[in-house]
């Protein structure tokens, strides 16, 4: 019963993946195929829109735009974890703004981002974080603060207090259970919270879009230069390559860390 369930869930994922993705087939046709044939059929498959990215990479360079990503979605994500992991022991724990901070960091995350958009330009214009890779990182860590701080304060509640009340009673200070026992014991949901908001980080658009130009471009951003790379209209061709190529680091990271997303997703749902 178990692997019918998992043949079940794989073959549902696999048919919405195909169902939301088809559109990108036109990256294994040419260009006289995707005009005369418009089906999910591949006739002739060719990589020559995959070569062609790379061949006009002196105007739109999507190696610097992955790098980007890259460079601040890590970055992002892991200052997301350090703002959040000594945050949610010092609410679960001690209380600490247990009935405003954690209602207050979620509630503004449902509020949409657009809202902020003009001062956060407007402060980064006086910062001098405009098209910086480190400011569009401080950008996307603060997008993924509330689901971090959710996450992890969730395993950090799961955790028996036994454990560390017996650390104290053998002399430990706080410092010490929170980095020598807390810490070990929530690294599973800490990963999982990394890896989520890598995820979240790598396809943010909104900010990517408004606080870079050049320099630090995310792929995001980056990909939607290549609709009309070539000129003459939408080169459908390069535009779905440029998208798989766009999509495969968050997706080969989720596929690998699937179960371990889920497990910290379901953290604290249930309470006996």
């Amino acid at each position: 019963m178990t692997r019918l369930l998992t043949l079940l869930r794989w073959i549902v994922f696999l048919l919405a993946a195909f169902a939301l993705n088809f559109p990108l087939i036109a990256a294994f046709k040419s260009e006289s195929e995707i005009a005369e044939n418009p089906s999910l059929l591949i006739e002739a498959p060719t990589l020559e829109n995959f070569a062609r990215v790379f061949e006009i990479s002196d105007r739109f360079d999507i190696a610097h735009y992955l790098v980007n990503s890259l460079v601040a979605a890590s970055l992002g994500s892991l200052f997301a974890i350090l703002l959040s992991f000594p945050a949610a022991y010092a609410i679960v724990r001690h209380g600490i703004g247990q009935r405003w901070l954690l209602p207050g960091v979620t509630n503004l995350r449902a509020i949409p981002l657009i809202i902020f958009s003009i001062p956060i330009y407007l402060i980064y214009q006086r910062l001098a974080l405009l098209d910086t890779r480190f400011g569009l990182a401080l950008i996307l860590c603060l997008v993924n603060l509330p689901l971090v701080l959710v996450l992890i304060a969730n395993a950090v509640r799961d955790l028996p207090i036994e454990i560390e009340e017996a650390a104290l009673v053998d002399g430990a200070g706080t410092f010490y259970v929170l980095w020598r026992v807390v810490l070990p014991l929530t690294a599973p949901a800490i990963a999982s919270s990394l890896i989520l908001a890598f995820i979240y980080a790598w396809n943010e658009f909104l900010f990517g879009l408004m606080l870079t130009t050049q320099s630090a471009v995310p792929i995001t951003v980056g990909a939607s230069f290549f609709f009309a790379a070539s000129g003459g209209g939408v080169q459908w061709g390069t535009a779905a390559a440029v998208m798989i190529l766009s999509v495969l680091p968050p997706l080969l990271l989720s596929l690998l860390a699937y179960r371990y997303i889920g497990r910290s997703l379901t953290a604290g749902a249930v309470k006996g």
